[in-house]
């Protein structure tokens, strides 16, 4: 999941988890709105195109054809209905901002419809799904490296570690300062390149295939039932930036053109994954990999282009992950506990956890279907769906949107239920 750098910093508002504390809940969201660029609202329409596209471009391009690939040709047509049930539900994002305009982040929307409850829930599957993601980016880099330079391996008091475990460790220790950091507006600058970097890897995919000799002459399945599952989960993982939304609409000058910046964003990237899942389906094929960067020669220019910008953007993109899971950990701790050393020992301890868990879940396809089954499908469908209902009232009058708005959240609930399902049985088969 790749967001613009404003709304990383956004979700920094730490859990509530006592419920007598109101003056600190109170304070707590102030702080959540001074990470907010709401104050201004002088973002054009042209730079909240571009936010928007950087928040939907991401991992999720890697996968794509991994996904076409077990659901078969059939199930582009499961990708359009992701794509679209994911626009009209940042619609819904849109709707709930404009029924309140005390609301100015996703966990105010939660909270303004059910409450306290309502705020935890928001904020819990947010640095869950940030937690998980930068697990995945680890190993990401670890898997393309490993690609890269496959006889790779370091020895430590005797102990030779092979070469994706050590590229895991060695990406985790180059990350690790970009952590320590207190101001992160470099990595922010940075890290808005989802959008080019998106350009360039479909460039050079279709590049490897046209000219260097790989072609597209694989057919492929019409459709493969048993791997349907997994196909909507990545696609829902790379519709997963309606926690971003409420900071890009309440940023616009002009937020009656929040609709149409949804459309184009919505239409551009779902044109970007189809042409990325076709390609890289009829380059490899059912053999194509859960990253496709796996599946490239690289002895090819255009392939090791695309390797390294796959490499180069997770890194700067990993610390605006970590960071608010750090800010929102140091809000439980006593005043003493937020002082610069203790921050430090957290950043780090989560890296450490992060190293952990993508050494013991080393499946980069697995890891990202369960996160787009479970979290993304959740926050991205289900609750934008359920919040707006309960604001709005809807769900007391019986109608022709109340129809829409139902098949939408149980939509999201079986892709919930059979797609984490079937990623928990593929990550429990591969141990």
């Amino acid at each position: 999941m790749d967001t613009m750098p404003h709304d990383e910093l956004s979700l920094t508002v730490p859990l509530l988890v006592d419920k007598e504390q109101h003056r600190l809940g109170c304070k707590l969201r102030d702080v959540e709105s001074n990470y907010s660029f709401t104050s201004s609202g002088s973002t054009s329409t042209f730079k909240t195109v571009f936010h928007g596209l950087n928040a939907l471009s991401g991992v999720g391009i890697l996968s794509i054809p991994y996904a076409l690939s077990s659901g078969g040709w059939l199930s582009l047509i499961l990708l359009c209905v992701i794509s679209t049930a994911a626009f009209y539900t940042g619609l819904l994002i849109q709707r709930c901002m404009d029924l309140d305009s005390n609301i100015r982040t996703y966990p105010d929307i939660g909270e303004r419809a059910f409450g306290k409850k309502g705020r935890i829930l928001v904020s819990v599957l947010m640095y869950t799904e940030l937690y998980l993601v930068s697990t995945g980016f680890l190993i990401l880099e670890g898997d393309n490296l490993q690609n890269l330079f496959p006889n790779m391996g370091i020895e430590v008091a005797g102990f030779e570690i092979g070469g994706r475990q050590s590229s895991v460790i060695i990406v985790a220790l180059i990350i690790l300062p970009t952590v320590w950091l207190d101001d992160m507006s470099i990595l922010s600058y940075i890290s808005a390149s989802g959008v080019i970097a998106s350009a360039i890897v479909l460039i050079s995919i279709f590049w490897t295939g046209a000219f260097d000799g790989v072609g597209f002459k694989e057919k492929g399945t019409l459709v493969n039932w048993h791997g349907i599952p997994t196909a909507v989960s990545l696609y829902a993982f790379c519709y997963c930036a309606h926690p971003v939304f409420p900071t890009l609409y309440t940023s616009m000058k002009n937020k009656h053109q929040f609709s149409n910046v949804m459309i184009l964003c919505f239409i551009l990237c779902s044109l970007s994954y189809a042409s990325m899942a076709v390609m890289g389906y009829l380059m490899f094929g059912p053999s194509v990999q859960s990253q496709i960067t796996l599946n490239l020669p690289t002895e090819k220019l255009s392939s090791k282009l695309t390797i390294y910008t796959t490499l180069v953007s997770p890194i700067t993109k990993y610390a605006l992950m970590i960071i608010p899971i750090v800010n929102a950990t140091k809000s439980w701790l006593p005043m003493n506990g937020k002082k610069r050393p203790f921050s430090l020992f957290i950043g780090t301890a989560l890296v450490i956890s992060n190293v952990i868990v993508a050494l013991s879940l080393p499946f980069f396809g697995d890891l990202m279907s369960l996160v787009g089954a479970f979290l993304s499908m959740t926050a991205s469908i289900i609750l934008p769906s359920l919040c707006y209902m309960k604001i709005s009232g809807t769900y007391q009058r019986f109608g022709f949107e109340m129809v829409v708005l139902w098949t939408v959240v149980l939509l999201g609930v079986a892709v919930v239920i059979l797609g984490t399902y079937t990623s928990l049985l593929e990550i429990i088969r591969h141990f």
